[in-house]
């Protein structure tokens, strides 16, 4: 399952499997455990099998691919919109599976993100290819929707191999300080609030405080949504509550020359 993708900050979203567990307060109400239960597409949960998807949907990097060639541009790629890449019940065959087909297409910048870092940790120090597969091309990203979880994942995601080191923070739920993390090695950071039917609101000033941060240390921030809570107008819906900040659209992304000097 992949299609061209409504999250702002990819092009494209690929789910070469589905299903998950939760495993953090940002997935009390997630949307992709909602959308695969309603429409019959795998369990949740912990000793669930995971299901992998047809031959079409692993077709579709190698067209996205072969469009980003004649377009003579690069496509963002989320992989596991509808799990985590590192979920516990993914066999490491499956993963190098994934990563081979990706490593033929040169056009794709693959994204992953993970609540699941020191799985991350163990998958590249048991698979030295794949290591150095994400240090040329892997965009490699942890969740963190609180000061704990960003405390306890940022620093064990600067010290693995990737392309980009980013942190999502949504649903931000709280206060965040990232102090030096962002100065010691975070390429990219993106804030979102929450949506959904139980959506928790999001205070303007747990994003402006992230955003000031990001200014300071030259790290790009994209600001993706304030979900369904517009923090002066209430609880509105996604659409209408919109992801101005201040005013402004924040849309942020590691540049060409950026990645070139980190490469």
């Amino acid at each position: 399952m992949g299609t061209n993708s409504k999250i702002e900050w990819c092009d494209h979203t690929w789910n070469p499997w589905i299903g998950c567990t939760r495993v953090s307060p940002g997935c009390d109400h997630c949307y992709a455990e909602r959308y695969a239960s309603r429409f019959g597409m795998a369990q949740w949960g912990a000793n669930a099998p995971r299901r992998r998807t047809g031959q079409a949907s692993w077709k579709l990097p190698l067209a996205w691919n072969a469009d980003a060639v004649r377009r003579g541009v690069r496509h963002r790629v989320f992989v596991e919109s509808l799990g985590d890449f590192f979920d516990n019940e993914v066999p490491d065959e499956l993963r190098l599976e994934v990563l081979q087909l990706l490593a033929l297409q040169g056009h794709l910048d693959p994204i992953l993100l993970t609540k699941r870092i020191g799985n991350a940790e163990r998958f590249l120090t048991a698979h030295p290819d794949a290591a150095r597969l994400f240090a040329s091309q892997v965009w490699l990203g942890v969740t963190a929707v609180n000061q704990e979880e960003a405390d306890r994942d940022i620093p064990r995601l600067l010290h693995l191999p990737a392309r980009v080191r980013f942190v999502s923070m949504e649903p931000l739920l709280g206060l965040v300080r990232l102090g030096g993390q962002i100065a010691c090695g975070l390429d990219w950071v993106i804030v979102g609030g929450e949506s959904g039917p139980q959506a928790r609101p999001m205070h303007p000033g747990w994003a402006r405080s992230i955003r000031d941060e990001c200014a300071r240390a030259w790290t790009p921030f994209f600001f993706k949504q304030w979900g369904e809570w517009n923090p002066f107008t209430g609880r509105v819906g996604k659409a209408a509550a919109g992801r101005l900040l201040d005013g402004v659209i924040h849309g942020g992304v590691p540049s060409a020359i950026s990645l070139r000097r980190a490469a």
